[in-house]
């Protein structure tokens, strides 16, 4: 069933569905241009879980089935690959720099990747504990071993997987990811990295040595909240042969994406640029306005914002030429950090606010604020994410104010 999937086979193939000369945003809008099997301009939702083979008995393949009006739009069974997902995909093959699957959420997508690398030992940092609930399972079936993110070199082998998650969960801290290129080369390793944090046109991690990147699409590439999907992109360096066999692991993991996810994911990714780079302004923006705050004594601010950590606060934000500028030359990612002096403030907080939802994920164009230790146990119940939707700035800051202003009343 693997072989029946259409996907892009050379550069010459992925250049005619989406010519490089394009801009982001055009290819976001026009990638798939060359897959439509219609003449209508906004994608339409099919929902058939089978496709008809050919009439012509003499055109049947065992496992092929190629529709000669569409090419590559030919489907055989929807476990394998449907309209939809595969048209979104050569959108997210365009604006991620390599091959990409989709898959039914960003944990179906790591999990399907350590399937298919299968190392006997992963360097990991901190991070998403989602991710380290998949390690752990893996452990139990496959004795994975789990080492530090900064292990040294000798204590890794060949096959091996350094993950790499920049910006990282929850504070948008970003990580060096030619330094950690480098030191996968050098132990013969391979360096997958979680950019959910930090999607298209933020940062591009197979531009700088990631033999996969990694994306829970459920975030900024999904951008409304309501669609689960994880992807995972490869770098052009890895040829045919993992993509075919991820592709065939696929149908057997049973976590292709369905149709309706597909089709709100090509919905959503066309307006990609313009939600994240607003959302990037507008987090940096308010990030710099709250570092001011703390210093002006009267700010409520001042009284319980005992920490902020974003990208934008990194030292090497402010180097020119640092490898945080040439990662991230477009902006930073739109979800900061914030600890208050304890548990207890923190969790009221977000009852204080209007235009914040407290609610847990983000990405969507609606701004969130969650007590972390909700959904996460391992974090520092001090600790507030912050994630940066398309309101205007002014009313987010003013809502922001007002909010720890109504907290300080109540703890005077």
């Amino acid at each position: 069933m693997a072989g029946s999937t259409p996907s892009i086979q050379s550069k010459d193939a992925a250049d005619r569905l989406s010519p490089p000369h394009l801009s982001l945003a055009s290819r976001s809008v026009h990638a798939d241009d060359g897959i439509s099997a219609h003449r209508a301009v906004a994608p339409a939702l099919h929902v058939s879980s089978t496709f008809r083979y050919s009439s012509d008995p003499e055109e049947l393949v065992t496992l092929g089935n190629v529709d000669p009006l569409a090419p590559r739009d030919s489907h055989i069974y929807s476990r394998v690959s449907g309209p939809n997902t595969t048209r979104l995909e050569a959108v997210y093959t365009s604006i991620l720099g390599g091959e990409a699957l989709t898959y039914t959420s960003g944990l179906a997508a790591f999990h399907a990747m350590l399937v298919f690398l299968n190392p006997k030992r992963i360097a990991i940092g901190d991070g998403y504990h989602g991710c380290h609930g998949v390690i752990q399972l893996l452990s139990r079936l496959t004795g994975l071993k789990q080492l530090p993110l900064d292990c040294a070199i000798e204590e890794l082998q060949p096959g091996d997987v350094i993950h790499v998650e920049t910006p990282l969960n929850p504070t948008g801290e970003a990580r060096d990811l030619a330094f950690y290129a480098e030191k996968a080369r050098k132990a013969g390793a391979y360096l997958t990295v979680d950019a959910t944090f930090g999607p298209p046109p933020l940062q591009r991690p197979l531009d700088f040595g990631a033999d996969v990147v990694m994306h829970s699409g459920t975030k900024y590439l999904g951008g409304h909240s309501d669609l689960l999907c994880g992807v995972l992109a490869f770098n052009p360096k890895r040829g045919d042969e993992w993509i075919n066999q991820l592709r065939s692991d696929r149908v057997f993991l049973g976590s292709v994406m369905g149709s309706l996810e597909g089709w709100l994911g090509l919905r959503s990714v066309r307006t990609l640029e313009l939600r994240v780079k607003q959302q990037s302004e507008s987090a940096t923006e308010i990030v710099r306005w709250l570092e001011e705050q703390r210093k002006e004594p009267n700010s409520p601010v001042a009284a319980l914002v005992e920490r902020i950590q974003h990208a934008s606060l990194q030292p090497e934000a402010s180097q020119p030429g640092s490898w945080l500028q040439k990662q991230m030359p477009n902006g930073y990612g739109p979800v900061f950090a914030i600890w208050l002096p304890d548990s207890d403030t923190a969790k009221r907080l977000p009852s204080k606010l209007e235009l914040f939802a407290h609610a847990t994920s983000l990405g969507g164009v609606e701004s969130l604020i969650e007590w972390r230790a909700m959904s996460d146990s391992t974090v520092d119940p001090r600790l507030l994410r912050v994630s940066i939707g398309v309101e205007g700035v002014e009313d987010l800051k003013a809502d922001l104010l007002h909010g720890l202003g109504e907290l300080l009343k109540e703890r005077k």
